[in-house]
């Protein structure tokens, strides 16, 4: 399949779709935006839509004529349910059905770790290459949040069955400038990493769906990135040059902390909360 050219970002004024307006057209792209919010910094004559997920007739018309659409938009964070049901859930649905109609064949669905958050992490630095969480490990959300991109993946597979829509599936860890806590050491995608993973999302020939880990390929890396590598993606960044001073702040990851058993970190125990 030929790299896309018009590709849809959703959540194009969230950080990471400001990360990625900046670095994904160095791939050929033109990107065109969408979110609830204005999208600042959005270059001259871009098509920029400024709605609700749950606007239906502005999300087909953001969806016509292009060639594939990133889909970061939502709630990143643990909310009440209703608003992850209105954002993530039917917004997800939405996203879909426009898709459908206006015969989208290309979808990079962001999805999360927190799918499989209460997933014990692996000990071991670095940890054994057959001690690395696979994609098919049992999904465990650990919030409402994580239960939303359950259901993102579980859509994505529906509509590659009975509509034939491609999706690949991106449980991203946290894609930061640097890590900034010695869990994301484990978790880190740069945003570099970052652009060249959603680039071979774009662009490879899978078709169905298909999931994968998104993060760099850390030193300290908790699961497999082969699904990733399968696609192209050739990650140059890892945490390590981090780690020293993160350690010294904050310690030593402990296992008898639920915080820092599980994959999910402190969405399995007091999880952020967003804000509105």
């Amino acid at each position: 399949m030929p790299a896309p050219r018009t590709v849809l970002l959703t959540g194009a004024a969230g950080g990471l779709g400001t990360l990625m307006r900046g670095l994904l057209p160095a791939y050929g792209y033109d990107l065109r935006l969408f979110d609830v919010r204005p999208v600042e910094g959005a270059p001259d004559g871009a098509k920029v839509f400024t709605a609700d997920l749950t606007d239906r007739d502005a999300l087909r018309e953001a969806v016509h004529g292009v060639d594939a659409i990133m889909h970061l938009a939502g709630i990143s964070l643990e909310a009440p349910f209703e608003k992850i049901l209105r954002s993530n859930i039917e917004g997800t649905y939405h996203l879909y059905e426009a898709a459908r109609e206006e015969d989208v064949r290309r979808i990079v669905f962001a999805s999360s770790n927190h799918a499989v958050g209460f997933t014990p992490r692996p000990q071991g630095t670095p940890v054994p290459s057959e001690s690395l969480i696979p994609v098919d490990t049992p999904r465990r959300p650990d919030t409402y949040y994580g239960l939303s991109k359950c259901f993102g993946e579980d859509l994505a597979q529906l509509y590659a069955d009975l509509h034939g829509i491609d999706t690949v599936s991106v449980r991203i860890g946290s894609c930061f400038p640097e890590p900034t806590t010695v869990r994301m050491l484990s978790v880190w995608m740069s945003p570099a990493d970052g652009a060249r993973l959603f680039h071979a999302a774009l662009s490879a020939g899978t078709t169905g769906h298909t999931v994968v880990y998104g993060s760099s390929a850390n030193t300290r890396l908790w699961w497999d990135l082969s699904g990733a590598r399968a696609l192209g993606y050739e990650p140059q960044d890892d945490s390590e040059p981090y780690a020293a001073a993160l350690i010294a702040a904050q310690g030593e990851l402990d296992p008898d902390n639920p915080a820092h058993a599980n994959l999910g970190g402190q969405f399995c125990t007091e999880p952020p909360v967003w804000p509105y």
